[in-house]
């Protein structure tokens, strides 16, 4: 391997796949989102590919969107994450396992049992993905009549970190001595009660679980405004970020790398990973034609919904056939409407064309032959867009199978993606330190 660099791949896997047309694709699994035996298949042909991690978003409400379009979705129903998880932790044995967890309607010491608990169950490959949730829906289901506001729900979610991360160091790695002969089944030398009193959250502690076999479960972060951008920097070790080009890509990317200094961490310790939606073909015009194909399978009422949501604001009553209209400020996720209000004023598109783009998929996509793909994926690689990408099949299984049988082998063949895994932990096969124990500096 040596000094070059190598993708890191994630797999977007909750939804199976984020297009709307995914699930009615001829050959597609309608109901993989919610059947074990084909989330084991995909889970296991992905670590046959030595893909870096399986990751699972959250949906904290259904009601997010019209009946019309809701029917049509293929994500009302699916597991629980840790749930699933847990359970996909016992087929595999080198894949990480990420979950999306939200730090506005949870409380840190569940979220910290929870992922210490999936870390020792898979040996060494959880992940959390820390949310702060944009969907004001999600509010309803947990006792408020409102959304927290935007600010608001990143103030709490630094402090949240902090929680959570003191409880995983609440034992020192030493502390369980097990001392059958002397009675002793731990060193209270060895056991920190954290007492934390803070302007979000009161948490004393210890956690009653050990530490994690990482040290700490690996930190996925999503966000891409300002109070997201400077969290990923203090905190993340994985960025999943949302970026329409390369050059944008390189922008987030020297931005949020750039702020790491100031938060004394190495730029290396932290992987970007845009999304990317990739479709292939034996030739650009036939994955062309398999993209149209797959977004003529959505329909209007799932287009308006999408933007909707994507603009935080009610699209129903646009023109249809006009430009975009003026939007007024999301309180939900602010950068997702910036990207969207940018990508219909740079492509001229009307509401209706914006709509279906959305409801497909409306970001990064990466469609062509295998070369034309790898192509790609080594540019950004180079080019400092990007350290890998977080993978979005078209369907399932047939997309995930096209890119494990034919894009891999390729990237591969360059020397620019892993044909073994480095070691047995998520950290390790992405190149992370193990953190040290805050409490316990020696260990």
């Amino acid at each position: 391997m040596g000094s070059i660099r190598q993708l890191k791949l994630g797999a977007f896997m909750r939804p199976v796949s984020i297009h709307t047309g995914a699930w009615r694709y001829p050959g597609a699994w309608p109901d993989a989102n919610f059947n074990l035996t084909r989330l084991k298949y995909l889970v296991q042909r992905l670590e046959e590919a030595r893909f870096d991690a399986f990751f699972m978003a959250d949906h904290l409400a259904v009601l997010n969107m019209p009946m019309a379009a809701l029917r049509r979705s293929h994500t009302v129903t699916s597991f629980e994450p840790f749930t699933l998880l847990s359970a996909l932790s016992q087929c595999t044995s080198r894949i990480g396992l990420v979950a999306t967890a939200s730090t506005t309607f949870d409380e840190p010491y569940h979220i910290a049992r929870r992922f210490a608990s999936l870390d020792h169950l898979s040996e060494g490959r959880a992940g959390w993905n820390i949310v702060t949730t944009s969907n004001p829906d999600a509010a309803r289901n947990f006792g408020r009549d409102s959304h927290v506001p935007h600010d608001q729900r990143y103030t709490r979610a630094r402090e949240f970190y902090d929680v959570v991360t003191g409880l995983w160091d609440s034992w020192a790695d030493d502390a369980f001595v097990r001392d059958v002969a002397g009675g002793d089944f731990f060193d209270p030398e060895r056991l920190h009660v954290l007492a934390h009193r803070g302007p979000s959250l009161s948490v004393q502690g210890p956690l009653n679980i050990a530490r994690p076999v990482q040290g700490w479960p690996v930190i996925v972060q999503a966000g891409a405004s300002e109070p997201g951008r400077q969290l990923a920097a203090e905190t993340a070790e994985v960025v999943f970020t949302s970026v329409p080009s390369l050059a944008e890509g390189q922008r987030f990317y020297a931005d949020v790398k750039g702020r790491m200094a100031a938060a004394g961490r190495h730029p290396d310790h932290l992987k970007i990973l845009p999304g990317a939606f990739v479709v292939l073909g034996q030739t650009d015009e036939e994955a062309r034609a398999t993209r149209s194909r797959l977004d003529s399978l959505v329909h209007m009422d799932s287009g308006m919904a999408a933007l909707s949501i994507a603009l935080g604001h009610d699209a129903s009553g646009f023109d249809l056939d006009g430009p975009l209209p003026e939007v007024p400020p999301s309180n939900e996720s602010k950068s997702g409407q910036e990207r969207v209000i940018a990508l219909a004023r740079r492509e001229n598109l009307t509401v209706r064309q914006l709509a279906q783009r959305l409801a497909g998929y409306g970001g990064l996509a990466f469609v062509g032959s295998v070369r034309t793909v790898a192509d790609e994926m080594e540019r950004w690689l180079k080019e400092e867009g990007a350290d890998g990408f977080n993978i979005m099949f078209p369907w399932l299984p047939g997309g995930l199978d096209v890119f494990v049988e034919q894009l891999v082998p390729e990237l591969q063949r360059r020397g620019i993606f892993r044909t073994e895994y480095e070691g047995t932990t998520l950290r390790e096969n992405l190149g992370l330190p193990r953190p040290g124990n805050r409490f316990f500096p020696a260990d």
